[in-house]
């Protein structure tokens, strides 16, 4: 529902039950009094069309699903206008005879303006109920941008999380490749140890056949 189109379709609606009201009025008067009204009706009719046409031009700017419901409600506006105009049309032709004001509103006129003042009351509850359907639709709206809102709040958490995580992977990573070098290096110490040991055992091994070789030709030469 197009809360452009709405707008006119209330003023719409105001003005066609004002229109009512001075055409029963209108129908009871003579004279200046009459001529008037007369003229405040015509332009009240102005105004009407002008907001049909405005209404017509934003229905058919929507879209095919929503367009073929405004034009259905658009054709009884049109229906109505075209009562109030024929309303207008037999009230400045056929004057009031004198002291029959009150015949005249009990004449076919009468039944006329009843039939069209019911069509209005009915386009006034359809009015009414698509407001009410109207204010269901921006609860709905708000309650999803909340939805929405919570949503990208919760996205904003698992994102951080995310980061948290890719951090902690990061420095596990980092530790890994300590824990190799460390590696690496104790592996080298250790064949180095392995590599002084060797040496140690030679350097003993020779100091002893030395020392044995000294005592040698010491006691025996």
């Amino acid at each position: 529902m197009s809360e452009v189109f709405e707008g006119y379709e209330r003023q719409y609606c105001e003005i066609s039950a004002s229109l009512s009201r001075k055409c029963t009025t209108a129908a009871a008067l003579e004279g200046e009094q009459k001529k008037q009204k007369v003229n405040e009706i015509k332009s009240g009719l102005d105004d009407a069309e002008s907001l049909i046409r405005k209404m017509d031009l934003e229905a058919r700017s929507l879209q095919p699903s929503v367009r073929a419901g405004l034009l259905a409600k658009l054709r009884e506006y049109k229906s109505d206008l075209n009562n109030l105009k024929s309303e207008l049309k037999r009230i400045s032709t056929v004057g009031p005879k004198p002291g029959a004001r009150e015949d005249l509103l009990e004449s076919g006129m009468s039944d006329t303006l009843a039939a069209s003042q019911d069509q209005r009351s009915r386009l006034l509850m359809t009015t009414e109920r698509l407001g009410q359907s109207t204010d269901r639709i921006r609860e709905s709206r708000r309650t999803m941008l909340e939805t929405e809102e919570l949503g990208v709040s919760i996205l904003q958490d698992l994102h951080q999380q995310r980061q948290s995580l890719l951090h902690a992977h990061n420095n596990l990573h980092g530790v890994d490749d300590n824990i190799g070098k460390s590696k690496r290096i104790l592996a080298a110490m250790s064949k180095r140890m392995d590599k002084n040991k060797w040496i140690i055992g030679g350097i003993i091994v020779a100091l002893i056949i030395a020392i044995l070789i000294i005592l040698y030709f010491k006691f025996f030469h």
